[in-house]
């Protein structure tokens, strides 16, 4: 493919121009579910011009709807867009990067998108229609998934689907709350994929961080064991990546703590877990919910995360070597490539 993109780019330059126009704008229909001319306009930095006469020419084969209430992309426009994605990556140099990633940590699979979820929120959506479509493809009759809170798991959330429902999985918060917007809450999170598939959901009502005298009476509640065997039975995991000291103030953690953990070295954060530069875990606490050894034992773990100011981050969790699956960002991904290659500042 890559030869045959480098051809066409000798014979016909303007002929990959217009293909890189013509996707950006139904994929960023499609990101919008619905969108006016004017808007859209300004977001691909398009005038309204040349943006209508493309437009029309997609509305001519049947990729896009035009209302009066905006544009929306059809069913084929959805299709062509699935089978033209590996096309794209090839073009944007998006699988290389996937490539370089895999092998060097070793998973099992890699998924780019293009763009910088810290600054842009078409990039943090894409990321999540990215999580979801990897989730769909992993998901089996009866499973388990276990996820945890976060903004971009809650994007992976409002963008999953399901052809038919899912009505033997359960959908189950990865571990408890921690007392910030409910809607990037882990619970919020497992209802809203299983609202939006068809499955089953459980909810976990207690804090992520627990102090050693409140930690021992909740675990012998029976309703708290019984939602905790389930979660600790999870086939997959889905999980975001976070910087270890924002993480730590988000559970108000004392001071003395986060200075341990600093000390520590630690760099991300990941399911409750602190992890340093090299991946090993160098500070963890009692939580209800999952615990290190389930997550080594669990089959499929996925990781989304995405943003230039993640890479490091991602890239500790991804060297703790239990993920199987990692979807991020292109800025992301530089940022790790970077860093496997020494040349990180």
């Amino acid at each position: 493919m890559r030869q045959m993109i480098e051809l066409q780019q000798q014979l016909l330059p303007d002929l990959l121009d217009v293909m890189r126009k013509r996707y950006r704008i139904l994929h960023q229909v499609m990101l919008s579910d619905l969108i006016g001319r004017r808007t859209l306009a300004t977001t691909l930095g398009m005038t309204e011009r040349v943006l209508r006469a493309e437009t029309d020419f997609l509305k001519s084969q049947g990729l896009l709807e035009i209302h009066a209430s905006g544009m929306r992309i059809s069913e084929p426009g959805k299709e062509l867009l699935e089978q033209f994605e590996p096309f794209v990556k090839t073009i944007f140099g998006l699988s290389e990067l996937e490539e370089k990633i895999r092998s060097y940590f070793g998973l099992s699979q890699v998924v780019v998108v293009a763009g910088d979820s810290d600054v842009s929120g078409q990039t943090k959506r894409e990321l999540g229609r990215a999580g979801g479509q990897v989730l769909r493809k992993a998901m089996e009759q009866g499973d388990v998934i276990a996820v945890t809170g976060g903004t971009t798991t809650a994007q992976v959330a409002n963008q999953l689907s399901a052809v038919a429902p899912l009505k033997t999985n359960w959908f189950v918060p990865a571990r408890g709350g921690l007392g910030e917007s409910v809607d990037y809450q882990a619970n919020t999170i497992a209802s809203t994929m299983a609202k939006r598939t068809g499955a089953n959901y459980r909810l976990l009502h207690v804090p992520d961080h627990l102090g050693e005298e409140a930690y021992a009476p909740i675990m012998q509640e029976p309703n708290i064991q019984d939602i905790i065997e389930v979660i600790r039975r999870a086939r997959i995991v889905v999980h975001g990546i976070g910087d270890a000291m924002v993480m730590a103030r988000r559970r108000k953690l004392d001071e003395a703590t986060m200075q341990g953990i600093e000390a520590e070295g630690a760099l991300a954060e990941a399911y409750g877990f602190y992890f340093d530069r090299s991946g090993q875990v160098v500070h963890k606490m009692p939580t209800v919910g999952l615990r290190l050894e389930d997550i080594v034992k669990t089959e499929v773990v996925i990781g989304v995360a995405g943003g230039k100011s993640k890479g490091e981050a991602i890239a500790a969790v991804m060297r703790f070597g239990h993920n199987d699956v990692l979807v991020t960002d292109e800025a992301a991904a530089l940022e790790i490539i970077a860093i496997i290659e020494g040349s990180a500042p």
